[in-house]
């Protein structure tokens, strides 16, 4: 083969590739997840339907709560409808990966372990990881839980706050382990458990319909800080923009502090 017809094929080789490549960047880079989100109509909230008052059920068995009215706006401003669906709070992820659900609202705290595998949201919210006993318990700071029964919900982001404490942790006799934040709480109301590591957004709400039975240990004594988030996968890039737009709207007009009041009594949203 003579120079000139060697140059020619190795040229066209070159070109080939190079639009085989751009290609598959191409497909790679598209994302249309907010478009499939608009040909739907709606997106799929997963959560914990026993999660007051961030997501619970009535006394007529609907859905509401603090997020429910957050997500409701959001999905008002975006053009679309939303569904909530229950979820089994420890396999929530995989439910999102999976493609059950579109999104998790639902009190999810921001955690490494949880950037790993979704993405998130601008905070709204943020919060600590309270301990909560009896009204006449003698506990009154995590040196006094040595030895005790503690109770949280499984898979929640109080499990991980709690073991990010060893010194705590490893004075324990038993972490009990339930599904919801309110089995946990009704354990420790009948004495089976001694406390309860839950979020606070959580807990104050049960303190407060039940005062006489719970108090929180004030102070320094709770296990940390934390952000709450949306939840979606990390490819739906294009639909966590517009969620961030309505999300970010509704802080500036004041509609998520409203809301906000509505449920905790004041605006504490993160801005």
């Amino acid at each position: 083969m003579s120079k000139k017809w060697l140059v020619i094929v190795v040229a066209i080789c070159a070109l080939s590739l190079l639009i085989v490549g751009c290609g598959q960047n191409s497909q790679q880079e598209e994302d249309l997840s907010w478009q499939n989100i608009k040909d739907k109509g709606e997106f799929v909230i997963g959560l914990d339907d026993n999660f007051p008052p961030m997501g619970f059920r009535d006394e007529k068995g609907e859905i509401v709560g603090f997020d429910i009215d957050l997500a409701n706006e959001a999905a008002k401003r975006m053009g679309v409808e939303v569904t909530f669906k229950p979820v089994e709070w420890d396999g929530v992820i995989l439910s999102l990966k999976s493609k059950d659900i579109d999104v998790i609202w639902n009190g999810l705290t921001i955690t490494e372990k949880r950037q790993e595998e979704i993405a998130f949201s601008d905070v709204y919210l943020e919060d600590r990881q309270i301990i909560v006993v009896q009204n006449e318990s003698a506990i009154n700071n995590k040196k006094d839980l040595a030895g005790k029964v503690v109770g949280l919900q499984l898979g929640s982001s109080s499990e991980e706050a709690l073991n990010n404490d060893a010194e705590t942790a490893e004075s324990l006799e038993e972490v009990r382990k339930y599904g919801s934040n309110a089995e946990a709480l009704m354990d420790l109301e009948t004495g089976r458990i001694e406390a309860v590591v839950v979020d606070e957004v959580a807990g104050r709400y049960f303190i407060a319909q039940r005062p006489d039975k719970y108090r929180v240990l004030e102070g320094e004594e709770h296990f940390g800080k934390e952000s709450f988030g949306v939840g979606v996968r990390k490819e739906d890039k294009s639909f966590l923009d517009e969620l961030n737009k309505a999300i970010n709207a509704m802080k500036e007009d004041g509609t998520a502090g409203e809301i906000c009041t509505k449920w905790f009594g004041e605006d504490i949203i993160t801005k």
